[in-house]
């Protein structure tokens, strides 16, 4: 997989693995992630954190301290697979996790979602609650996590008018991704449900959500 990086700033750097929101990608991506957290020499070198995109990857480190062009080539032998941990992903690392979340399918946007897929309300539960979902990255809000494993046919532009006010706990399809807001906020996904929010502050990328309708 080809990857190129760049300046954000003087103390990130961010390297991008392409443009689509891809399984493959994030799937290196999350790799990637999983790895130079764990990874000793990337610390020593200045790595501070690492966080994780759909396709892209930024490393942060103090610019004072940090052996810039030993991070570079330490996260290239990572993504490259030149490394005992990029070769043996997970072993000693952190596992993902996987987190069931009870959805009562009474979103606003329910029955939107199903007629522009073509579909029951009651199919695009059986959908929802059928699909592992990897949690690609964290953003938006702190905790609201993006969602890819979503069935192609329930994929769902976003609502032409943002709602100034979307419940927290809410289930939303944004495009071809899912997502659950932690807490009240504007938001312009199409909502299909509602959950117990809290549970999202322990769960990060790479982790696994399934859905069990209540």
């Amino acid at each position: 997989m080809r990857w190129k990086h760049a300046y954000l700033g003087e103390s990130c750097l961010c390297w991008t693995l392409g443009t689509n929101i891809d399984p493959d990608t994030s799937a290196a991506v999350l790799a990637a992630y999983r790895t130079l957290k764990r990874d000793r020499t990337a610390r020593r070198l200045g790595v501070l954190d690492t966080v994780p995109a759909y396709a892209s990857l930024a490393v942060y480190f103090d610019p004072a301290t940090a052996d810039v062009s030993g991070i570079i080539r330490q996260v290239r032998d990572i993504l490259g697979g030149r490394t005992p941990d990029a070769r043996h992903l997970g072993r000693g690392a952190r596992r993902a996790r996987d987190f069931v979340f009870t959805v009562r399918y009474d979103g606003e946007d329910l029955a939107h979602v199903a007629s522009r897929s073509g579909l029951t309300e009651r199919a695009v539960v059986k959908l929802t609650t059928s699909s592992r979902f990897t949690v690609a990255m964290i953003g938006f809000l702190p905790h609201f996590p993006y969602l890819i494993g979503l069935d192609r046919r329930l994929a769902t532009p976003r609502r032409d008018s943002p709602r100034p006010r979307v419940p927290a706990g809410s289930v939303a399809i944004g495009g071809a991704q899912a997502g659950i807001y932690p807490r009240e906020s504007p938001g312009g996904w199409n909502l299909i449900g509602t959950t117990d929010p809290r549970r999202l502050a322990a769960v990060l990328p790479g982790d696994t959500i399934l859905f069990r309708e209540a």
